[in-house]
């Protein structure tokens, strides 16, 4: 008897190891609580978006600089110079954006695949270079992905960024990669990009966040942030600083200068 239970044991383990294992629900449990955020940032309502967004009307990057200056911002939120406009519309200045931050991060892939059937795309799409960031598009909302690490990929295409566009998406700042551009200039959404991609995102990148802190164009980019584009390029102001910036940045656009400004401001 006490033979037969050993020679037991093996198959018994090896069946345990097939099972869903609570033990393995509680390393995970004890994984998610070793993972911690370091740079918390508030939830703001639509409300509170169109409040700040009207102090903003009119504002260019060029005057919002110099708000930033004034309040002792120096450079902080100007993206490198080549994150550019992909069009301008020097007529109605429609290729300029004003809008409330919305992240996402995208990450190269670890996990290629030689071959890539229809099936195994549509499972890419779904599970690992998905577009959840949709969900959180609200109107005024400026998406902004951090997509540096791409390379060649086509992350934002004419059909996609139409789609976000009906959320109330207003434009996209990208690190990453462009594609379908002349559909996309002819779509007329704004769109500041650092590079042209050409290949799809299957097998090239993966979605490692939405709505938490990113980096683009050397600049730190919150969910929440104002993001500001014109053909100057983009400028985000740190949103608890926004309608300091504002009240800065207003005398430059209507020509009273900066020390007017400071006299106006003390009495």
């Amino acid at each position: 008897m006490r033979n037969h239970t050993i020679q037991l044991l093996p198959a018994i383990a090896a069946a345990m190891l097939c099972l869903p294992a609570p033990a393995a629900a509680q390393a995970q449990s004890a994984n998610k609580e070793k993972v911690k955020t370091y740079m918390p940032f508030r939830q703001y309502s639509q409300e509170e978006n169109e409040k700040i967004l009207k102090m903003y009307e009119g504002l260019r990057v060029s005057d919002v600089s110099d708000g930033l200056d004034a309040i002792g911002l120096a450079d902080v939120g100007i993206m490198e110079p080549d994150i550019k406009t992909l069009w301008r519309d020097t007529d109605n200045y429609t290729h300029r954006i004003i809008g409330i931050a919305v992240t996402a991060r995208y990450v190269p892939s670890n996990k290629r695949e030689p071959k890539m059937p229809d099936e195994t795309v549509g499972r890419w799409y779904k599970e690992l270079t998905s577009e959840a960031f949709m969900d959180v598009l609200h109107p005024s909302s400026v998406l902004v992905i951090d997509g540096n690490q791409d390379g060649d990929t086509r992350s934002i295409g004419s059909s996609n960024i139409k789609s976000w566009q009906k959320r109330g998406m207003l434009g996209v700042v990208t690190s990453g990669g462009v594609g379908d551009t002349d559909e996309i200039i002819h779509q007329r959404i704004p769109v500041y990009y650092k590079r042209l991609g050409r290949g799809l995102r299957p097998g090239r990148n993966e979605l490692e966040s939405v709505n938490r802190p990113v980096m683009c164009g050397g600049v730190l980019v919150r969910p929440g942030d104002l993001v500001v584009g014109d053909g100057d390029g983009v400028v985000v102001v740190p949103r608890e600083r926004a309608e300091e910036v504002a009240n800065a940045a207003r005398p430059y656009l209507d020509n009273i200068g900066l020390e007017r400004w400071k006299k106006k401001q003390q009495k």
